[in-house]
C-alpha cells in the first residue's frame, strides 16, 4: 500500500522484517518530529517455483526489492529486525543470508542501517516485549492513525521496526545518549557517495 509522499520529507526511515521462509515485510514511515506517517508497506515472498530456479534466487530477488526501495523512497535511515536468538541453527543460518543481503542494499546506497530485537520492537509499540501479532497489528495502525490495519503481520512488524527506530533516535536526541544500534554507517561518514551502478565487488576488482 502506498501513501502520497511528502513535499517537505523530516526523517524517513525504511523498516525491514527479514525472514527465513515466509515473506520479508517492509515499511517505510516518515516523521516531522511531531508525528509519524505511513508512505508505503507489504511483504514480499518468493514464488516456490523461483526459488527452484538457484540457490540464490530468493536472496537476490530481496536484494533487488531492497534497492527498489532505496531508489523510489530515498530513505534516511534503515531499521531492521535482529535474529532472535530461540530459532534453531538452520533456520538462524538462513535468516542471517537474508539479512545479509539486505545490509548489502543499505552499503551500497551508502544508508545507515540499525538493529532491534523483536522483544526491544514489541516493548517499544506496543508497550511489552509479549505482544502477539494482533496486538501488534493494531498498536501499528492507532499509532500511524492509519485507516484500516496493516496486512499481512509481516507488513505491520516492518512498520513497527521503523516506529521502534524513531522513537529510539527521538529518546537519543532528547537525552544526548550514543547510537549504540548501528549496523551500517551511511557513506557520508566514510568519505562520500557512490552510486550503486558503481559499486566494486570482489569479482569486479579481480577483472571477472
Amino acid at each position: 500500500m502506498i501513501a502520497r509522499h511528502s513535499a517537505n520529507p523530516g526523517l524517513r526511515v525504511l523498516g525491514v522484517d527479514p525472514a527465513a521462509a515466509g515473506p520479508t515485510g517492509y515499511g517505510i514511515v516518515e516523521s516531522d518530529g511531531r508525528r509519524c506517517r505511513m508512505l508505503h508497506y507489504g511483504a514480499f515472498r518468493v514464488a516456490t517455483k523461483r526459488q527452484k530456479e538457484f540457490s540464490g534466487a530468493a536472496l537476490q530477488d530481496v536484494h533487488a526489492l531492497v534497492c527498489r526501495l532505496i531508489e523510489e523512497f530515498s530513505p534516511t535511515v534503515m531499521a531492521v529486525e535482529s535474529i532472535f536468538t530461540a530459532l534453531n541453527m538452520r533456520t538462524a543460518l538462513r535468516l542471517a543470508e537474508v539479512r545479509g543481503v539486505v545490509l548489502l542494499a543499505a552499503a551500497q546506497y551508502g544508508i545507515t542501517v540499525h538493529s532491534y530485537s523483536p522483544r526491544e520492537v514489541k516493548a517499544s509499540v506496543a508497550g511489552y516485549g509479549d505482544a502477539d501479532k494482533q496486538q501488534m497489528q493494531l498498536m501499528v495502525r492507532a499509532l500511524l492513525s492509519m485507516a484500516e490495519t496493516p496486512e499481512p503481520a509481516d507488513a505491520a512488524d516492518a512498520l513497527a521496526v521503523a516506529l521502534c527506530h524513531l522513537q529510539a533516535e527521538q529518546a537519543r536526541v532528547r537525552f544526548g545518549l550514543p547510537d549504540a544500534k548501528v549496523l551500517v554507517k551511511s557513506r557520508s561518514a566514510r568519505g562520500g557517495p557512490r552510486s550503486p551502478r558503481g559499486y566494486e565487488t570482489p569479482a569486479t576488482i579481480a577483472g571477472i
